[in-house]
């Protein structure tokens, strides 16, 4: 990631849990993760996070007995993160450092690990996902299970919010090949991609296979509607629920607003 992606992750930092970690639709879209989480990663093992922002899923990871080692960019999230672990009694379980994906590499005396994890688009933020997929399989074992979270290629729902609010280029901003500006700087823009599903398999070939993936945000509408959430919280609790299996239905998951995909490393 460059700086002015650092720089706008740190800025985001100072509200990134208000403005969506404690979110009814934040919350609804972090427990559809997590329950992916408790079925591939186990109490023991040594998980590698990528762009873990406050740490809220590290410590979820920590208090199933799974040790994190939880990267960010942004200094500020891993500040943020310092001071939500020293109210814990989780420290022993989670090393956070400030460390952007691209820059994984140096963590090559410290594996391997016994798998890895990426939540809510940070890898979307990346420009060489080959090259990020190439350092991971040096860093995990073979067989290691490598969940990622990442915002998807093709969302009706955001498209028609768009074009009915006459915003057209923003209503087919994922499909632009170069990626579009997702956030302007001091130090410049960030550039964000929306690899499809396939594509995104193709990238992390041949170290990683994609073994099986979900849409999240099938049903669930995205984090603008919030206050909607807020105004019919039975609405939404039942659309939340239909989405965990709606999520898993080929073809109606290729409409969600994010992706987990699940690799396995080969080897």
């Amino acid at each position: 990631m460059t700086r002015p992606t650092q720089a706008y992750f740190d800025k985001a930092a100072e509200t990134y849990d208000e403005t969506f970690t404690n979110t009814v639709i934040g919350r609804a879209e972090r427990d559809a993760v997590w329950e992916e989480l408790g079925r591939v990663f186990h109490s023991g093992q040594r998980i590698l996070e990528l762009n873990c922002g406050t740490a809220v899923d590290a410590m979820h990871l920590a208090e199933s007995g799974v040790r994190v080692l939880a990267c960010d960019i942004a200094p500020r999230m891993i500040d943020i993160a310092r001071q939500r672990l020293s109210s814990t009694q989780l420290g022993h379980l989670i090393d956070l450092r400030v460390l952007a994906t691209e820059d994984i590499a140096v963590l090559s005396d410290e594996g391997p690990f016994d798998g890895a994890f990426s939540n809510f688009a940070g890898l979307n933020c990346v420009e060489d996902l080959s090259a990020v997929a190439r350092n991971l399989a040096r860093l995990v074992k073979a067989g290691a299970q490598v969940l990622l979270c990442v915002s998807n290629h093709f969302v009706p729902l955001e498209i028609a919010w768009h074009l009915a609010h006459g915003r057209p280029r923003r209503a087919m901003r994922r499909f632009k090949h170069s990626g579009t500006v997702g956030h302007i700087t001091d130090d410049g823009k960030v550039v964000v991609h929306y690899p499809t599903v396939e594509r995104f398999a193709r990238l992390f070939a041949p170290d990683f296979e994609l073994r099986r993936w979900r849409g999240i945000g099938v049903t669930m509408p995205p984090a603008y509607f919030e206050p909607w959430a807020r105004r019919f919280p039975k609405a939404f609790e039942w659309l939340a629920k239909t989405d965990l299996w709606v999520g898993r239905l080929p073809g109606l998951r290729r409409m969600a607003g994010h992706v987990l995909l699940q690799f396995e490393r080969l080897g």
